[in-house]
C-alpha cells in the first residue's frame, strides 16, 4: 500500500472531525467548515488532490459512502410521521415536493438554459433541505412552536424523498434515454432486491438470530452486500436499492432499529466527514463563479419557487401570511444534495453527459448562498414578523425515573411544558403514560441533536442515577441555554471520594434544592407516599403557618412568582425573605410525631 495514500486518508479524518467540532463550536451547520476546510486543503493549497492520490478506488469509495448514507436517510421515513405532523408538513414532503421538483426543473431549463435532463436531475437535489442545516438555525431563529415544528419534520422527511426522486431521474438518464425497458430493469432490480434486503434482515432482527454485539455491523455488511448485488445485476441499480431498503426496513411492524439507526447515525457523521472534505477538494471556488449569471438565475429561480409551493401546501391550514413568509424562506440546501451531486457527476461525466460538469457547481453555489444567507437572516427576519419566540420558560429533564416524573407532573400541572429524555424504555412508557412528553434517547448523543425538539424550553434539570450523565447533559446544554439555567440534582455517586468524581465536580453546574436534598432522599420519600403539592403563600399565610395547620414535613422545592418566573430553592432559610403571594411546590408527608400526638389528643 502506498504510504502517501495513507497518510491521505488520515489527514482527511482529522480534517473532518475538526470540521464536526468547529460546527458545533461556532453553531453552524456542518456542512460549511467541512466544505471551507475541504477547498482550503483541495485547490486553494493544493495539499489533497482526490483524483491523484485515490486515483480508481475514487468512485467507489464515493459510491460506497453515499449509499450509507442514503439506507441510513431512508431508515429515517416513517409512513406514521407523514401522517402525524399534520397537513403543512405531509403535504411538503408529498405533492409539495413533486411540484416544487417541476418548478425548479422547468425554470433551471427555459430561464437559465440547463439541458432538459441535467435540470431534471438538478432539480431532484434542491428540494432536499434537512436536518444537519435545519437545526442549527433553528436554534438561532428560536421561532414560535408551529413554525419550527414544521421545518423541523419537513428537514428530517424530505431527505429520503428527494433522494428517492433524485436515484430515479439519475437512473433514467443512464439508462432511459437508451431504452425504457433497460430502466424499468434497472429500477425493477433496485426495487425487488432493496425489499428483498429489508425483509431477510427484518426476518433476522425479529427471530434474534444474532447476538447484540454482532448487530450493527451485520447491519452495515448487508447494506453493502445488497448494493455490491444490485449494481452486479444492474449497474448503478445499488444507490435504488439501498434507499429503497432503509425506507421499507424504517416501516417494518415489529422490528426494533432504534439501536441500529443510532449506530449508522454515527458512522454517517464519520462518512460525511471523510466524505466532505474529499468532495471540497475537488470543487474549485473558480467554478462556482464561472457559473456567472446563470447561477443567479438558477438561485432566484429556487428562492421564488418554494413561497408558491407553501402557499399552496398551507391552504386552509389557518396559518398567517407571516407564518407562510417565514417557512418560505428557511430552505436551506444540505449534506444529501451536495454528496448525491458529486457522485452522480462523476458517473455522468464517464458516460459523456453534456452539462454534467457544471451539476456540481451549481449545487455548492446554491448550498453555500442559502446556508450563509438564511443563517444571517433567518433571526432578523423570524423577529421582524413578530414570530420570535417568548422567553423559553419549559423544562428539559435528563432521567425518566419517578423523581424526575413527579418534579416533571408538577411543573406541568402549572403550565410549564416539561419533556423527559431517558434511554429506559421502561421509564419513558411510565413517563407517557402519565401523560408527560417524551424523547426516548440518549439528549447528549448525535441523533439528539437532531431529532430532540427544544422548542419553549430553556433550562436543564439532569436528575438521572448516574451523576456522570447529569454532568455531560449540563455540560453540553450550558451554551444553549446559559450557565445558570442547568441544575443537576445530587446522588450517591456524588458523595464517592474518588478522583474521577473530583474530576467531574470541576464541571459542577449549579445544585438543584439545597444540600441535604439527593435522589435517593426524595426516591425514598415518594416511594413511602409522599406527595408534590403547591402552595399558595402569602403576607397572611407563611410556610410556618402551612406546617402548622397541616401538621406535615415538607421540602420545598420550587417558587413560582409573576408570570410563571420559576426559582429554585437552594437555600430554605431564603424563603422567609421572599414578600409577597407566591405558589410553593413542595415535597409533602405526613409528619408521623404530629398524627401520633393528634390520635393521643382525640383519644383522651
Amino acid at each position: 500500500m502506498d504510504q502517501s495514500v495513507l497518510y491521505t486518508m488520515a489527514a482527511v479524518l482529522v480534517l473532518g472531525v475538526g470540521a464536526q467540532w468547529l460546527a458545533w463550536r461556532l453553531k453552524l451547520p456542518s456542512i460549511l467548515p467541512l466544505l471551507a476546510l475541504g477547498i482550503l486543503a483541495g485547490p486553494a493549497t493544493g495539499i489533497l488532490d482526490p483524483d491523484e492520490m485515490f486515483g480508481p478506488i475514487l468512485f467507489p469509495m464515493v459510491s460506497l459512502g453515499v449509499a450509507l448514507v442514503l439506507f441510513e436517510g431512508g431508515m429515517t421515513l416513517r409512513f406514521r410521521d407523514i401522517r402525524g405532523h399534520g397537513a403543512v408538513v405531509t403535504n411538503l414532503v408529498s405533492w409539495g415536493a413533486v411540484l416544487n421538483w417541476l418548478l425548479i426543473a422547468a425554470g433551471a431549463h427555459y430561464l437559465a438554459g440547463l439541458s432538459g435532463d441535467i435540470a431534471m436531475l438538478f432539480a431532484a437535489l434542491m428540494i432536499v433541505t434537512g436536518p444537519t442545516v435545519i437545526n442549527p438555525l433553528l436554534r438561532t431563529m428560536r421561532a414560535e412552536n408551529s413554525v419550527s415544528q414544521v421545518l423541523r419534520w419537513e428537514g428530517i422527511m424530505i431527505d429520503p424523498v428527494g433522494a428517492l426522486i433524485a436515484v430515479l431521474v439519475f437512473q433514467y438518464l443512464l439508462t432511459g434515454q437508451n431504452s425504457l425497458l433497460l430502466f424499468a430493469e434497472s429500477v425493477a432490480t433496485g426495487t425487488i432486491l432493496g425489499l428483498a434486503g429489508a425483509a431477510t434482515l427484518g426476518i433476522v432482527l425479529k427471530r434474534h438470530w444474532v447476538p447484540e454485539y454482532l448487530l450493527n455491523v451485520l447491519t452495515l455488511a448487508w447494506v453493502v452486500m445488497i448494493f455490491a448485488v444490485s449494481d452486479a445485476f444492474v449497474h448503478e441499480s445499488g444507490l435504488l436499492a439501498v434507499t429503497i431498503m432503509g425506507v421499507w426496513l424504517g416501516n417494518m411492524r415489529n422490528v426494533s432499529v432504534n439501536e441500529i439507526l443510532s449506530f449508522k447515525e454515527s458512522l454517517s457523521v464519520l462518512i460525511i466527514s471523510m466524505l466532505f472534505v474529499v468532495l471540497g477538494a475537488r470543487v474549485d471556488p473558480a467554478e462556482i463563479f464561472a457559473t456567472g449569471w446563470q447561477g443567479v438565475i438558477i438561485l432566484l429561480v429556487i428562492l421564488a419557487a418554494r413561497p408558491l409551493v407553501v402557499w399552496l401546501s398551507t391552504i386552509r391550514s389557518g396559518y398567517r401570511w407571516q407564518q407562510k413568509a417565514l417557512i418560505a424562506w428557511v430552505a436551506p440546501r444540505g449534506i444529501v444534495a451536495a454528496a448525491v451531486s458529486s457522485l452522480f457527476a462523476i458517473r455522468l461525466e464517464d458516460s459523456g453527459h453534456e452539462g454534467a460538469s457544471t451539476l456540481v457547481a451549481l449545487t455548492f453555489l446554491v448550498i453555500l448562498a442559502t446556508v450563509i444567507l438564511q443563517s444571517f437572516t433567518a433571526r432578523r427576519i423570524t423577529a421582524a414578523l413578530g414570530l420570535a419566540e417568548a422567553e423559553p420558560h419549559g423544562m428539559l429533564f435528563v432521567g425518566a425515573n419517578s423523581v424526575a416524573r413527579a418534579l416533571a407532573k408538577a411543573l406541568q400541572e402549572q403550565g410549564y411544558r416539561v419533556k423527559l429524555a431517558d434511554t429506559s424504555y421502561e421509564e419513558i412508557r411510565a413517563a407517557r403514560m402519565a401523560g408527560l412528553e417524551v424523547y426516548y434517547g440518549d439528549p447528549v448523543s448525535s441523533h439528539a441533536d437532531q431529532y430532540l425538539e427544544l422548542s419553549g424550553i430553556g433550562r436543564l434539570f439532569a436528575v438521572s442515577r448516574r451523576s456522570r450523565w447529569n454532568t455531560l447533559a449540563c455540560m453540553k446544554f450550558r451554551s444553549e441555554f446559559g450557565p445558570q439555567r442547568v441544575f443537576s440534582l445530587r446522588n450517591s455517586e456524588d458523595r464517592k471520594d474518588t478522583e474521577r468524581s473530583r474530576i467531574a465536580d470541576e464541571y459542577a453546574p449549579p445544585r438543584l434544592f439545597s444540600a441535604d436534598v439527593t435522589f435517593e432522599k426524595l426516591a425514598s420519600l415518594l416511594a413511602g407516599g409522599a406527595e408534590m403539592k403547591t402552595i399558595r403563600l402569602g403576607e397572611d399565610f407563611s410556610l410556618e403557618d402551612y406546617k402548622r395547620e397541616s401538621g406535615a414535613k415538607l421540602i420545598p422545592l420550587f417558587t413560582l412568582a409573576e408570570k410563571q418566573k420559576l426559582r429554585v430553592i437552594d437555600d430554605p432559610e431564603s424563603l422567609a425573605e421572599q414578600s409577597g403571594t407566591q405558589r410553593l411546590i413542595a415535597l409533602v408527608w405526613k409528619n408521623p410525631e404530629k398524627s401520633a400526638s393528634e390520635d393521643a389528643t382525640g383519644s383522651e
